[in-house]
């Protein structure tokens, strides 16, 4: 139940909502949005789909676990299509969510100082995926240490950086804002 009562506010307030107006447009009482924002309820599917749809957001996402802030895909691994026709093969790294938009760059970076990133605006995500080289990219605090087809994606409204560990080091970075 905590899981679910974090996801309803979080998704009220990601979508600007107060109680009373979520409420309002759920159909159900601002008393019953209030107990299940507590961790006190105990929805009814029912209302868990029409809390989905007035916030605009599939009912799996307010019943999952969130993914992981920062979350790492190494070469060779995550789901992969391969055509039938060529040698081609495309794996997922992160689908696009609603209402985002996204910025893609081409990284050119030699050894040296670290690239230290001031937070983006609030909700930016960085996705990162290294081509040559080997790097250091992520939260400031955290960051992973990435070889050529390693991919991460950070917060990017948290301080982050990125640090070349070999000459030549090549990466394309998308930041989504969303």
């Amino acid at each position: 139940m905590a899981l679910i009562a974090a996801s309803i506010r979080r998704e009220r307030e990601r979508v600007g909502l107060s109680m009373a107006e979520l409420a309002r447009r759920a159909g159900i009482a601002k008393s019953t949005l209030s107990q299940l924002e507590a961790g006190a309820g105990n929805p009814s599917v029912e209302t868990l789909w029409a809390l989905g749809v007035a916030l605009d957001v599939p009912f799996s996402r307010l019943v999952d676990p969130p993914r992981p802030v920062v979350r790492v895909i190494r070469a060779g691994e995550g789901p992969v299509t391969h055509s039938e026709r060529a040698d081609y093969a495309a794996t997922l790294l992160a689908s696009c969510p609603p209402n985002a938009r996204r910025d893609i760059f081409r990284i050119e970076a030699q050894p040296g100082e670290t690239r230290a990133s001031d937070p983006h605006m609030p909700g930016t995500v960085e996705h990162l995926l290294l081509g040559a080289g080997r790097a250091l990219a992520g939260p400031t605090e955290a960051p992973v240490e990435l070889l050529p087809g390693d991919y991460v994606s950070y917060p990017g409204d948290a301080p982050h950086v990125f640090r070349a560990l070999e000459p030549g080091t090549l990466a394309v970075i998308v930041m989504e804002h969303i």
